[in-house]
């Protein structure tokens, strides 16, 4: 580091340090929290079974998290495959959940609210709701990103992962993840 600002270079090595320690540069700061994801579907590592792909029902797993801290306001999904041919690929997309909702069973439809106020955002298959695993070949990683936010987001049904990951900045309270994979 060659800047004249020694606390400028110590920032950075500390930014450098926590996103390489697997900190979210969406969180807020404050004691790193984290949520716990679940699903009866699989576990951690496992295979997703085809039922929640698109060989077959293409509904949504059912999740179940615990952690999420008292002065959350909401909750948001966020589900993706960083394995596709074409970079990330966004499969679903959720936001303002309710902060006491601790599950969603399987196959949420794929409304633009939910009965509970939450929204569905816009996957890349340019359509609400979930899109299960549908790799062209290959294993592939699907990652369930949970995070528990401290305000409700003013951001409308559609939105897409860019614009919900910018109107969580700073916001993050604590966060979790469930990884399963998919071959065909």
């Amino acid at each position: 580091m060659t800047s004249r600002n020694p606390i400028a270079d110590i920032a950075l090595l500390a930014g450098i340090i926590g996103v390489g320690l697997g900190l979210s540069p969406l969180s807020s700061g404050g004691t790193d929290m984290a949520v716990t994801l679940t699903s009866s579907a699989f576990t951690e590592g496992a295979l997703i079974p085809k039922k929640y792909t698109c060989d077959a029902e293409d509904i949504s797993p059912d999740l179940k998290w615990s952690g999420v801290p008292h002065e959350a306001k909401s909750v948001a999904l966020i589900c993706d495959d960083p394995d596709a041919p074409v970079g990330t690929w966004v499969h679903w997309v959720l936001f303002n959940i309710p902060a006491d909702v601790t599950a969603l069973h399987a196959g949420i439809p794929a409304e633009a609210v939910l009965k509970n106020g939450a929204r569905h955002g816009k996957n890349d298959f340019r359509k609400l709701g979930y899109g299960g695993p549908c790799p062209p070949g290959g294993i592939h990683r699907y990652y369930f990103k949970i995070y528990a936010l401290d305000t409700l987001l003013t951001l409308e049904s559609g939105s897409t992962k860019a614009q919900l990951s910018a109107a969580m900045k700073g916001h993050v309270l604590a966060e979790g993840q469930l990884m399963g994979k998919y071959q065909r």
